[in-house]
């Protein structure tokens, strides 16, 4: 049973991989851009979880639960994804529209996470593994009460939103509320109301299960492990190259994405098809449903099945070979 993460001297391998990938490849910066279309999949995605809140406001309650999990779900992991593409400003130009854009994604998530969400993740690409700063890192006190247990990770997954609001306090230096984090929390609050107040308490729980089942004790939770959980060696960030990136906006090209953080998703694949030397000799997962099953039940890997350091990695704003720096900043 390990008793601690991986800890590395040297700093993370996307930015080296980049400038890599840049002096062999340079026509992937036509790749980089904004993909405004995107605001249509966030319109769709969230008529379509008001539609299920309607649809089922008066059927029985086992009718909400399965709802939930094969239909909502899947809506409301999309919606994170599209949160994703706003918090990296990758539908429109302005900051501002990209906000107001991941807090129309936000509505049916219940929670108000569009604005806190961009704040941690952007430092997360920034320092990722370190671990004052890093907030994807399980806390050590997490890592340690959960560690390989089979009854621990279940546990873990099905509340993960609640394990990440205690991460929050460790990560000191990242300001968590300012005036778009309030207008985030008002939008939420008015949002939650009316579709209480138009779909009822079973409109309000189908939004509810869909919020837990899309980022924790589903098939889809398994995304979290295949990001960055060392399942085989020390290679610390993965891709999935699955059916479920089809209806998840290519979330899982996950190496891609650290590598050129201001590709949209619909591009993403593209970056593996001009440089696939860099991505096809990299480990990746073709299945979230098998990944899921192995973590729970694999004792080889634990919530320290991460790597962590103290090397911040930050390389200079001059440095003309390393376009996507405005993302990191």
């Amino acid at each position: 049973m390990k008793e601690d993460f991986v800890h590395q001297t040297c700093c993370e391998p996307h930015r080296i991989r980049t400038k890599e990938i840049l002096k062999q490849h340079p026509d992937m910066r036509k790749l980089i851009g904004k993909n405004p279309n995107t605001i249509f999949a966030i319109i769709g995605l969230v008529a379509f979880q008001l539609l299920l809140c309607w649809l089922v406001s008066d059927q029985s309650w086992w009718i909400v639960v399965a709802a939930a999990y094969l239909l909502g779900a899947f809506a409301d992991h999309a919606l994170f994804v599209m949160i994703h593409e706003c918090a990296h400003r990758l539908i429109f130009k302005s900051r501002a529209a990209n906000r107001l854009a991941g807090m129309l994604a936000n509505i049916p998530l219940l929670f108000p996470s569009s604005m806190t969400f961009e704040k941690y993740h952007l430092k997360h690409h920034s320092f990722q593994g370190v671990h004052e700063l890093d907030g994807d890192l399980p806390n050590y006190w997490e890592a340690k009460l959960i560690n390989n247990f089979f009854v621990g990770k279940v546990i873990w997954l099905l509340f993960y939103p609640l394990f990440q609001l205690f991460r929050f306090p460790r990560l000191k230096e990242i300001k968590a509320f300012d005036n778009w984090t309030v207008l985030n929390w008002a939008i939420q609050a008015v949002a939650v109301t009316a579709i209480a107040l138009l779909f009822g308490v079973k409109g309000v729980a189908l939004l509810f299960l869909s919020f837990f089942f899309s980022v924790g004790l589903h098939p889809l939770g398994a995304r979290w492990i295949q990001e960055h959980y060392l399942t085989n060696g020390e290679q610390e960030t993965y891709s999935y190259y699955g059916v479920l990136n089809n209806v998840a906006f290519n979330v899982g090209y996950h190496n891609e994405h650290h590598d050129f953080p201001s590709v949209p998703w619909n591009r993403l694949p593209e970056i593996r098809k001009q440089a696939p030397a860099f991505y096809d000799s990299l480990s990746y997962h073709t299945s979230w449903t098998k990944l899921f099953f192995r973590f729970i039940f694999d004792k080889e890997i634990s919530l320290f099945s991460r790597v962590v350091r103290k090397n911040r990695g930050k390389i200079p704003l001059t440095d003309p070979s390393t376009p996507d720096l405005e993302q990191y900043n």
